[in-house]
């Protein structure tokens, strides 16, 4: 274990941070663990280009700023659009019709609060969420908050490649199977990612085109449908959900981890890197905070209307619409595939249990075959774009907690292997229903991933000593920990609920009693480490605590004048790290 001692506010000086040192390749001692200016070296993105901020012709508000900072939130918010929250929404229309829009808008705001954390973090300490944990965590729980990110991202990126590949098979006709669209997928995401060596800018504008693409398709299935107006304001703002089932409420519970990704948090505090503020001057670090939030309000303001689009067209087309009705409309045209609603047997009157396939063939049936590939084109674009920010959430990962210093290439391809070789051979041997049908799944392990992202943000951005005057207030603090601790009592009844729908065998019930407490022991232990660094010094005195759950000498004196993290010299920083 490397050296601790104690640090005063003279020690940080007014220097530089370590993000911005400018001779990067500085020679370690042997044995040594690496300093700031080595981890940030191998940069996967904004090394060498960065945004530089305007300066305002006058005080007050500046488009020309915002315009400036704006792009970071809009590529964060794809992951608000994934083809996994697409057919979240489909099901949450058909399910609930209009009743589950509240929990959707919660969701959403909720999102922008940990949005809003995670950016902060970035702009005020200049580094992201797992290079943050790389310093304040253990090299145990580290590394299991490593592999829950890991999981996460997965996850994600099955429902991603699988969109894809349903669009595809949509656009072609069923020419192209969807293993076919899996590898499509694996080789144009690649292609796309060649996108940023042609600049920011120009990476940026082309994932706003993607998302204009999803405004315009969307908003075009919902001005075809013209569902109740006045049903989607009500479904919105009154929160309630009366005459609502079991099958509801699940589908509300799988509302939040569709929309509140953990690897999220992880990817937007790196993106506000790509812009050039100087952090040793506050009054630049509280603009970049500003305009920052408010990017961050517009994109998840665009993301979320997107989202009612989808909602209120399922709502209206398919709630209590059973299989033989929509398959009768099917007969109009006999290009669509009508089987996917059986009009016979015990399936014909049950209501339609729909899925992104289903729900493309039922626009066709409704609407006319346009429909149908106005649907598959924003599939691809929501699929499409997800899949490239969800990559580079995994390097960002992989870069932050395990500290790699692999070439770019390498750290794309190890992240794309681990997620489309498993949804490589899902898609080749299972039935297009078979993977529409694990969306709920993957919500699920969203949600249950949630608290690893979010727990860390709220404990480093509530940190004195690593925000300085930029900490957490009192409000951010009840509001963030309140949604750590419903979302982790949510994961609790999920489980429950879903083990007691299968009759499992004593010794599967066994194992899954095992993880569920080693689950929450280390929520537990993820929770003591964010009191201490809300203040809570009486945990300290306690052996246990002191040598398990702090991670540097700092957060053992919490009671010292706040210094800046971030300005540390990198001598000093060196010494922070933990074995």
């Amino acid at each position: 274990m490397m050296p601790r001692r104690s640090y005063s506010p003279s020690e940080a000086g007014n220097v530089n941070s370590a993000y911005n040192i400018s001779s990067p390749n500085v020679n370690e001692p042997p044995g040594a663990t690496a300093s700031e200016t080595t981890l940030l070296a191998g940069q996967t993105y904004f090394a060498d280009e960065r945004i530089r901020i305007p300066e305002a012709s006058h005080d007050g508000f500046s488009f020309k700023k915002l315009w400036a900072f704006t792009g970071p939130g809009f590529l964060m918010s794809i992951a608000y659009l994934d083809p996994g929250n697409i057919e979240s929404d489909l099901q949450s229309g058909t399910v609930a019709q209009y009743k589950l829009l509240w929990m959707l808008l919660s969701a959403t705001m909720l999102g922008l609060l940990m949005q809003r954390l995670s950016a902060r973090l970035g702009v005020v300490t200049g580094l992201h969420l797992a290079e943050m944990c790389y310093r304040k965590y253990k090299k145990v729980p580290r590394l299991i908050l490593w592999l829950m990110i890991e999981i996460a991202i997965i996850g994600s990126d099955m429902q991603e490649v699988i969109g894809t590949a349903i669009a595809i098979y949509l656009l072609s006709g069923t020419r192209i199977p969807i293993y076919g669209g899996v590898l499509i997928t694996i080789v144009d995401t690649f292609t796309f990612l060649m996108f940023d060596k042609y600049g920011l800018r120009k990476l940026e504008a082309f994932f706003g085109l993607l998302i204009t693409i999803m405004g315009v398709t969307f908003g075009y299935e919902y001005v075809t449908s013209k569902p109740n107006g006045l049903g989607v304001l009500e479904g919105m703002f009154i929160p309630w959900c009366s005459g609502c089932d079991q099958r509801a409420l699940l589908q509300a519970i799988g509302i939040i981890g569709a929309v509140i990704m953990p690897h999220n948090l992880y990817l937007h505090s790196a993106l506000v890197k790509s812009r050039d503020v100087d952090r040793n001057n506050k009054a630049k670090v509280r603009d970049a905070n500003l305009y920052f939030f408010i990017e961050t309000c517009i994109a998840l303001l665009v993301s979320f209307v997107i989202n009612v689009f989808v909602v209120a067209v399922f709502a209206h087309g398919l709630f209590q619409k059973t299989n033989a009705e929509v398959h009768k409309e099917c007969l109009k045209y006999p290009s669509m595939n009508a089987t996917v609603f059986p009009d016979t047997g015990p399936e014909a009157n049950k209501f339609v249990d729909a899925d992104l396939y289903k729900g493309g063939i039922f626009l066709g049936c409704t609407y006319g075959v346009v429909a149908m590939y106005v649907w598959a084109v924003g599939i691809l674009a929501a699929g499409q774009s997800s899949t490239m920010t969800g990559t580079y959430a995994g390097q960002f990962a992989m870069e932050g907690f395990l500290n790699l210093q692999w070439a770019r290439w390498k750290r794309v391809l190890f992240t794309r292997t681990i997620a489309i070789v498993p949804t490589f051979f899902l898609a080749f041997f299972s039935s297009i229903n078979d993977l529409t049908s694990m969306n709920d799944i993957l919500n699920a392990v969203m949600s249950i991933q949630l608290p690893f992202a979010a727990i860390p943000t709220i404990a480093f951005t509530s940190n004195p000593q690593i925000m300085g005057e930029f900490v957490n207030g009192l409000a951010n603090k009840v509001m963030a920990t309140l949604l750590s601790l419903v979302v982790i009592c949510i994961n609790t009844y999920t489980v429950i609920a879903t083990v007691k729908e299968f009759s499992l065998h004593w010794l599967s019930l066994t194992g899954i009693g095992v993880l569920g407490v080693c689950y929450l022991l280390f929520c537990v232990y993820l929770v003591v480490h964010m009191s201490i660094s809300m203040g809570s010094t009486r945990l300290l005195q306690y052996d246990l605590v002191r040598k398990y759950v702090i991670g540097t000498s700092q957060d053992a004196n919490l009671g010292v004048s706040p210094i800046s993290y971030s300005s540390m010299k990198p001598s000093d920083v060196r010494n922070t790290y933990v074995s």
